[in-house]
C-alpha cells in the first residue's frame, strides 16, 4: 500500500532517509537537518514536494519522495521521482512497481513527464526503471550550491 506521509511517520522517515543517503548507490550523504526540512515542507504543503510511505502487510517498508517543477521542455509539470527507498527485508516484493503505478495513477492534471536519477552502478534500480518504461538521458547535469 502507498499512502501520503503523516506527522507520526517523522522518526521512521528520518531513519530511512538517513540510511538511504549512506548507501553505496547514492553519490553523497546529506545532513539530517535537510531531511527534517523536507519532512516539514511536505506536511505543510504538497506544492513543491510530496512524501509517501510504502507499506507491506501493515508495516512500514519504505518511502518515496517526489519534487514538482514546471518545464518548458516537457510542456508542463514534471515530477522528479527524487527518492525511492525500500527496506532490505521488503525488496523484491513488487513494492517498487506498485509505487510507480501509484504515481502514474495519482499524478496531478498537467503532469507531462516523470524524471529520476540513478547511478549507473545501481543495476538493480535502473533495471526496475527500465521495466517501468524509463529511458536514459544522454547528457550531463551541473549544479551550483547555495547552502
Amino acid at each position: 500500500m502507498i499512502r501520503k506521509i503523516k506527522a507520526e511517520d517523522k522518526e521512521i522517515y528520518i531513519k530511512m532517509a538517513h540510511d538511504f543517503y549512506r548507501m553505496p548507490a547514492v553519490d553523497h550523504p546529506v545532513p539530517d537537518s535537510y531531511l527534517e526540512k523536507t519532512f516539514e515542507e511536505c506536511l505543510k504543503s504538497d506544492t513543491y514536494a510530496e512524501l509517501f510511505i510504502l507499506e507491506w502487510e501493515g508495516k512500514i517498508a519504505g518511502y518515496g519522495l517526489i519534487a514538482k517543477t514546471f518545464s518548458q521542455e516537457a510542456g508542463g509539470m514534471v515530477y522528479w521521482l527524487e527518492e525511492l527507498y525500500i527496506l532490505e527485508e521488503y525488496r523484491s516484493k513488487g513494492l517498487g512497481s506498485e509505487y510507480f503505478r501509484y504515481m502514474e495513477e495519482h499524478k496531478e492534471e498537467g503532469v507531462t513527464r516523470f524524471r529520476l536519477e540513478v547511478e549507473k552502478e545501481n543495476e538493480r534500480a535502473w533495471k526496475l526503471y527500465k521495466r517501468q518504461g524509463y529511458d536514459w538521458l544522454e547528457y550531463d547535469q551541473m549544479i551550483k550550491e547555495f547552502c
